[in-house]
């Protein structure tokens, strides 16, 4: 029996097994959603009822359909589900939604996203503690190297009457970095940027006079 595994959360959803999801791993992001033929105007799930749909996820679809009150028809069909209105199966489908272009290659739309999905690491909920102590250093791991992706490493020069204010703008983990430089009135200043704030962040560095900006990728950050 597996104690640990990397599936999509849709999956999980679905089977229904009880397992713990112990970190969202953001990759294999998706939507779970119902789409329509192009030519239907969609004004909302009532419009659902009475109406068949084709799906390879019965069990989510069944839950969202009772929490809304709609009685529908589930057809369930493993594979190519976006055919089946085009062939008379169906009225609509509920299926994994990434680009789109399947949908509309195949004349639908999506009208209602009913969840959100992406890889999920998941663990049986009664693991024994010798192999609970190797998930946990499998996630310590895991999230080093996610956080350095999401992090840049900074060096700069900064003069010194503009030191202050250039340190609040990268905090970094702790503090920055900052030492002194051979020629008088300047320092060196090393700190962590978060990737999310890299361009804005930069021009105000530019703005406070920092120079020779420097700006490395992390292989792994630990903290």
């Amino acid at each position: 029996m597996t104690d640990v595994g990397i599936v999509g959360e849709n999956v999980v959803r679905e089977k229904g097994h009880e397992l713990e999801i112990v970190e969202r791993l953001g990759f294999a992001r998706c939507r779970m959603s119902i789409a329509l033929p192009k030519s239907v105007k969609y004004r909302g799930p009532e419009q659902l009822d009475g109406k068949r749909i084709a799906t390879s996820y019965p069990k989510i679809l069944g839950t969202f359909l009772a929490e809304n009150h709609i009685d529908a028809e589930i057809h369930m069909i493993s594979g190519s589900v976006e055919i089946a209105p085009g062939i008379g199966l169906a009225d609509a489908i509920f299926d994994i939604v990434s680009t789109g272009s399947t949908l509309i290659s195949n004349g639908l739309k999506e009208a209602e996203v009913v969840m959100e999905s992406e890889a999920v690491l998941v663990a049986r909920p009664d693991l024994s503690p010798p192999r609970q102590k190797i998930l946990d250093n499998l996630l310590f791991r895991i999230r080093a190297v996610r956080k350095s992706r999401d992090n840049k490493y900074i060096l700069l020069n900064a003069p010194n009457d503009r030191l202050k204010e250039i340190v609040k703008v990268i905090p970094g983990m702790k503090s920055p970095t900052v030492m002194p430089l051979a020629e008088e009135g300047w320092s060196s200043v090393h700190s962590v940027l978060n990737e999310n704030e890299f361009w804005e962040v930069i021009g105000r560095l530019r703005e406070l006079g920092a120079q020779g900006i420097l700006v490395i990728p992390i292989e792994k950050m630990i903290t």
